[in-house]
């Protein structure tokens, strides 16, 4: 393909796409009447009509989608067998360490390796220390120390990524 050729096809295309081009037969096209956009969300209420330039939305609806970054996946079978195996050893680490004194986020971020436990996370709440980490085949345990007491479980990764929701 010659040069000029190829610059004709390649503009020709470009027109196309940008809507330059024109395959109308000469026939003028209606002019499309404007119509009012919404300029401003307004919640919906019940019995109340509301203005045009309003654009509706639950209230209710948005909260709830708002904490889904909490929501947890889901977990293959294989990845929460081995979360499953491996959670007795966290728990067993925790419990005795938990039973000589009260522990901080650090003293259990370390425990929780010296376990060989992937990635720990840890926050300190009132009176607990929240914790998670990425199972050995996938998914996440997670789980509380609060005083002597240590719970965890077996879950996938939150929606938000990781283990431990923010706060």
């Amino acid at each position: 393909m010659k040069k000029s050729a190829f610059a004709f096809t390649v503009a020709l295309a470009l027109a196309a796409v940008t809507g330059c081009a024109s395959t109308t037969t000469g026939a003028a096209e209606p002019t499309p009447t404007p119509s009012v956009s919404a300029s401003y969300a307004c919640p919906t209420m019940e019995g109340v009509q509301l203005p045009p330039e309003c654009a509706p939305y639950d209230p209710d609806a948005a909260m709830a989608a708002n904490e889904r970054y909490r929501d947890r996946m889901g977990i293959d079978d294989e990845a929460r067998a081995a979360a499953e195996d491996a959670a007795p050893d966290i728990v067993a680490v925790l419990r005795a360490a938990a039973a000589e004194k009260e522990l901080s986020a650090d003293e259990v971020a370390a425990l929780l390796v010296e376990a060989g436990a992937l990635s720990p996370q840890v926050r300190a709440e009132a009176r607990s220390v929240l914790f998670a980490v990425t199972g050995p085949e996938g998914g996440c345990l997670f789980g509380e120390v609060a005083g002597t007491s240590v719970s965890v479980a077996v879950g996938g990764y939150i929606l938000d990524g990781g283990c431990l929701p923010a706060q």
